[in-house]
């Protein structure tokens, strides 16, 4: 059964914005909102040069990374082409205005 930890509630992510969910380990994780108030969850790194996709620019369902422009899909993490490369989602969940993230010993 999956498990959800409670991580804040919508209005504390601006529209076509992030929220960064520090871990113990890096990389942290950027919880992103769209214009539509669907929530995504990425971690928090580019896969070209590893730069924070919290800071990056969010259109539709994808975000734009600041230091190299790649855009990335909030859906499944991929590099819109002709780029190449992915980054890992996190299961997210949106529920009454919060927000949460899948938690367990193999999350994340």
């Amino acid at each position: 059964m999956t498990q959800w930890k409670r991580i804040c509630t919508l209005d504390e992510i601006p529209r076509l914005g992030a929220r960064v969910v520090e871990r113990e380990t890096s990389p942290n994780i950027a919880l992103f909102r769209t214009a539509e108030d669907q929530v995504f969850a990425l971690l928090d790194q580019c896969p070209h040069k590893q730069g924070p996709l919290s800071q990056g620019l969010v259109t539709n369902t994808h975000v734009t990374c600041p230091l190299h422009g790649w855009k990335i899909g909030l859906v499944d993490g991929q590099a819109q082409e002709p780029d190449v490369g992915c980054t890992a989602t996190i299961p997210v969940h949106l529920e009454d205005g919060w927000i949460s993230l899948e938690s367990g010993p193999d999350s994340h």
